[in-house]
C-alpha cells in the first residue's frame, strides 16, 4: 500500500511538471540602457502569465539593491502559438509600460515591445536554473 501511494504522488508530481508551460522559470534578462540585467520568475498568474523581478545585478554581474526587484515586469501574457507571447512588459530602466511580443526559441528568449506605434526591442533573455 505505501508503495503505491508513493508511485501515484510521483505520478501525479511528474504530469505536473509535463504540464508545465515552456514559458514558465526563471529568465535572465539582457542588459538594459544602464548595463544592468535580472532575473524574472514567470508564473501562471489565472489563465495567463506574470513575471516578478526577483534579483538585479549591475554591469559588472554583482547583485545590487534595486526598488524595482519584487515588481512584476510581465503581466497578462498569452500565448498565441509558434512560442509568441502578447502582453504587457514594464521596462525599469525607461520606465515605461509596453504592449509585448515575446518569442520563444528553447531556452531563449526574444522581448519586444510596442507603445504609440514604436516598437524596442529589449534583447534576448536567456532561461536560468
Amino acid at each position: 500500500m505505501k508503495t503505491t501511494l508513493i508511485a501515484l504522488a510521483a505520478i501525479i508530481g511528474f504530469a505536473g511538471m509535463a504540464a508545465a508551460d515552456p514559458i514558465e522559470g526563471r529568465w535572465r534578462t539582457a542588459p538594459d540602457d544602464n548595463g544592468n540585467t535580472g532575473i524574472i520568475e514567470v508564473v501562471q498568474c489565472g489563465s495567463n502569465f506574470c513575471g516578478t523581478l526577483i534579483q538585479a545585478f549591475d554591469g559588472s554581474g554583482a547583485t545590487m539593491e534595486s526598488e524595482n526587484v519584487g515588481r512584476q515586469i510581465i503581466w497578462d501574457t498569452a500565448p498565441r502559438g509558434g512560442g509568441e507571447y502578447r502582453g504587457r512588459l514594464y521596462s525599469p530602466d525607461r520606465d515605461s509600460t509596453y504592449n509585448s511580443r515575446l518569442y520563444l526559441n528553447g531556452d531563449t528568449m526574444s522581448v519586444c515591445g510596442r507603445l504609440l506605434g514604436i516598437q524596442r526591442c529589449g534583447g534576448d533573455w536567456t532561461r536560468v536554473n
